[in-house]
């Protein structure tokens, strides 16, 4: 069992950044082992990946980067997984969610329909 939770969303105004994290506790072996990545659900569109990493080995696999402002990092120490957000744009607004993935390669990821454990998402609104 493996529970992850959101923090860092907020107001930003464009051009700002943010740092939110996906804090993951639980079964060692589970968390050690595991995949976690960042999803965002954007008005009037469906979930979409962002970026995902492998807390073992700290492998990354990004299926959209905002172009290269988004980064997905991770501090083992504090079985923690960060996604920085660079350059925001009103387009950027959003729910934003982590999902983590036991036994799981990174390249995975976003191929999987169904992802193991999913946080509550926290709000992310660039606007000014």
């Amino acid at each position: 069992q493996v529970q992850v939770v959101e923090s860092g969303g907020g107001l930003v105004q464009p051009g700002g950044s943010l740092r939110l994290s996906c804090a993951a506790s639980g079964n060692t072996l589970d968390l050690t082992y595991a995949s976690i990545g960042w999803f965002r659900q954007v008005p009037g569109k469906e979930r979409e990946g962002i970026g995902a990493i492998h807390m073992n080995d700290g492998r990354t696999n990004y299926l959209h980067n905002g172009e290269g402002r988004f980064t997905v990092s991770r501090d083992n120490a504090k079985s923690t997984v960060y996604l920085e957000l660079n350059n925001l744009k009103p387009e950027d607004t959003g729910v934003y969610f982590c999902a983590a993935d036991p036994f799981t390669d990174v390249q995975r990821m976003f191929i999987l329909t169904s992802h193991a454990y999913w946080g509550q998402g926290t709000q992310v609104s660039v606007s000014s």
